[in-house]
C-alpha cells in the first residue's frame, strides 16, 4: 500500500508508568476525590453505609500509593515543562493481564503461514486501550541527548538492531537496555531479505541473534525485517532462530512530518510507530525532534505510549 504524507509543525509530550492493577487505579483515585485518602494516623478510616472499616495499614498504603500517583505527574509536569512540550504525556494504561490474540494482518500472509505456524505479522495491536507503541529501527544515530529526554519523560519505546550500524557503540545501546529498553533483531547487515535464498536469510538473522546474546546478554524475540520487505523464507528463517513475533508499523515519524499506511492518516488504539536512529546528515532535525512532533500528535489525540512487550 502507498504511504499518504502529512505534514504537521509542532513540539510534544510523555508517559507515566505502567503497571498497576486497575482496580487498585480506581480506588486511589476514588480515594482522591472523596478526601478519604489521608496520611494520618489514625487507626481506622470511616467505611461508606454498610461496610465494613477499613484497618490502618490498607488505608496507609492507599494514601501512599496516592501520594506516589500525584508525584509522579508532577515528574512529568516537570519534565514535559523541560523539553517545551506542548502538554504533559498521558500516563499509560496497566499493562494488560491477559495479553490479546496476536494475528498475521490480512493481506500480509504468505503461503503456509498457519499451517507451519509462523510468526505473526501485524501492524496493530489489538486492544480498546488509546495506547500507541514507538519503535526505532537500526541504530546509525547515537543521540544522548535523545536518551536522556526518553529517561527523562519515561517514554517507553522498542529498539530493532542491525549488527552492522551497532557495534562501534553498543555501550550507547547497554545504556539503553538499563533503562528498560527491550533491544530487538533487524539483521546483522540490513539487507532486503526478500528473494535471498533460505540459508541466506538465516544467516541474517540467527546471526544477529548470536550477536544479540553476546553483547547484550539476550536473544530477541522480536525481528522486524529491513524496508518491512519478507517473503516464506523469511519467516520460516525466523522462527529456526527463535523469533515468535514480526511487528511492522501503521505510522512513520520523521524530524518534520508523519507518514501513514492507512487512507485515513490517523492514529488508531494499538497502532505501532515506526521511526529511526537518525540525525541532521540525514533528516530535517534531530532525534529529539522527532520525538516532539510524535508526543505532540499522541498526546493532542489523546492517546498514551505504551510498551510493546507488555502486550505480546
Amino acid at each position: 500500500m502507498r504511504a499518504v504524507v502529512q505534514n504537521d509543525k509542532g513540539r510534544a509530550s510523555g508517559r507515566a508508568p505502567a503497571g498497576v492493577r486497575v482496580g487498585l487505579t480506581v480506588l486511589v483515585l476514588a480515594a482522591i476525590a472523596s478526601g478519604c485518602a489521608q496520611g494520618g494516623g489514625s487507626d481506622q478510616v470511616a467505611p461508606a453505609g454498610g461496610q465494613q472499616p477499613l484497618d490502618a495499614p490498607p488505608a496507609r498504603a492507599l494514601a501512599s500509593y496516592a501520594t506516589k500517583l500525584r508525584a509522579a505527574h508532577a515528574a512529568r509536569a516537570a519534565a514535559a515543562h523541560r523539553w517545551d512540550l506542548r502538554k504533559v504525556p498521558l500516563a499509560a494504561p496497566p499493562a494488560p493481564e491477559k495479553k490479546p490474540r496476536i494475528k498475521t494482518r490480512k493481506g500480509f500472509q504468505v503461503d503456509g503461514h498457519l499451517e507451519r505456524n509462523l510468526p505473526p505479522v501485524f501492524t496493530t495491536v489489538p486492544t480498546r486501550d488509546k495506547v500507541v507503541f514507538l519503535t526505532i529501527d537500526d541504530g546509525a544515530e547515537k543521540d544522548r541527548v535523545f536518551l536522556r529526554m526518553m529517561s527523562d519523560l519515561d517514554i517507553p519505546y522498542t529498539a530493532f538492531l542491525s549488527g552492522y550500524l551497532v557495534k562501534d557503540d553498543t555501550r550507547y545501546f547497554r545504556k539503553m537496555q538499563s533503562r528498560g529498553v527491550v533491544l530487538n533483531n533487524h539483521t546483522l547487515h540490513h539487507p532486503n531479505l526478500r528473494g535471498l535464498s533460505y540459508r541466506a536469510q538465516k544467516r541474517e538473522i540467527c546471526g544477529m541473534q548470536r550477536y544479540m546474546e553476546k553483547r547484550f546478554g539476550k536473544r530477541p524475540a522480536l525481528f522486524r525485517p529491513p524496508f518491512g520487505s519478507y517473503d516464506r523464507a523469511t519467516l520460516r528463517a525466523a522462527k529456526a532462530c527463535g523469533i515468535t513475533h514480526v511487528p511492522l508499523w501503521n505510522e512513520e515519524v520523521f524530524a518534520d512530518r508523519w507518514e501513514y499506511r492507512e487512507a485515513d492518516r490517523r492514529l488508531h488504539p494499538g497502532d505501532i510507530v515506526l521511526t529511526h536512529f537518525r540525525g541532521r546528515d540525514q533528516w530535517q532535525g534531530t532525534m529529539a525532534d522527532m520525538i516532539h512532533r510524535f508526543l505532540n500528535k499522541v498526546t493532542a489525540q489523546g492517546y498514551a505510549v505504551g510498551r510493546l512487550e507488555d502486550y505480546l
